[in-house]
């Protein structure tokens, strides 16, 4: 039985720790690399493991004046390199709190979809803008406090009449916590990625942005087109039909939504 113990103890003391090491840190690199790809930080972090490189050759080749140098970068360097990355590191923590396994999901039927759908397609045919976000595992407290507190029942005439142009909430965003209308006139940030298109107002922007930094699922009407978009974990799908944002909605809460017309078909 002490053998036994005793090679278990060498077996993980000598492979499998070691494993797990290499993976973790594979995982942890692939994650920094898939958040910055796209981005402007991609060429910082170029930089960086550049200058690792020449930092380990310096001490192998024991370059005084160099490595000196190298020294100070790392020393001052560490705290530029945080401000640089901010997005991203709020971007990764963000993600990393707010997958699927630590998703709370809400019971109950999610009738407030119907709601939202129909409040949607009103919103379209009126030549009329919005941008909603359904707040999911990570907090907006940051961004309900830029706007106007509403704390109100989801109906799809209150989201018609948020978004109105003749009313001070229009150009914000509608945020919704639960199953209620949380906060109107929101402020959201909008993306700093270069690969998004040009074209794209800053209602599309910002449900990106949002969605780069949170699990929250973004919805857009374009005022101009009318065309429905839907952003999830930094990726706008546009030209997106409601029905399948109705599915979106639902797989995001678990629940079986009835698969009945959407509300006011004949108006």
């Amino acid at each position: 039985m002490i053998e036994i113990t005793s090679v278990m103890a060498t077996i993980w003391s000598e492979y499998v720790r070691h494993i797990i090491d290499i993976l973790i840190s594979a995982f942890v690199i692939y994650k920094v690399f898939t958040l910055v790809e796209g981005t402007r930080s991609i060429q910082v972090l170029k930089g960086i493991i550049f200058l690792l490189a020449a930092t380990i050759v310096a001490n192998l080749l024991d370059f005084v004046l160099i490595g000196w140098m190298l020294r100070w970068f790392w020393v001052v360097g560490g705290v530029a390199v945080v401000i640089v990355f901010q997005p991203e590191i709020r971007s990764f923590l963000a993600h990393l709190g707010s997958g699927r396994l630590t998703r709370v999901l809400m019971k109950g039927k999610a009738e407030f979809i119907d709601e939202i759908i129909d409040g949607m397609k009103k919103i379209s045919r009126r030549g009329l803008g919005c941008l909603i976000v359904l707040e999911q595992e990570t907090g907006l407290k940051d961004y309900l406090e830029t706007g106007i507190r509403l704390n109100a029942e989801i109906s799809s005439e209150l989201l018609v009449t948020v978004f109105s142009n003749n009313t001070p909430l229009h150009d914000g965003a509608l945020i919704i916590s639960g199953e209620r209308f949380t906060a109107a006139g929101c402020i959201l940030p909008l993306t700093h990625n270069p690969a998004v298109s040009k074209i794209l107002g800053t209602r599309h922007r910002a449900a990106i942005g949002l969605s780069e930094v949170s699990d929250a699922v973004v919805l857009v009407v374009s005022e101009e087109t009318g065309e429905y978009s839907i952003a999830r974990e930094g990726t706008l799908k546009q030209g997106i039909e409601l029905q399948e944002i109705r599915k979106i909605l639902t797989a995001y809460y678990r629940e079986r939504i009835s698969d009945s017309p959407l509300k006011g078909e004949a108006e």
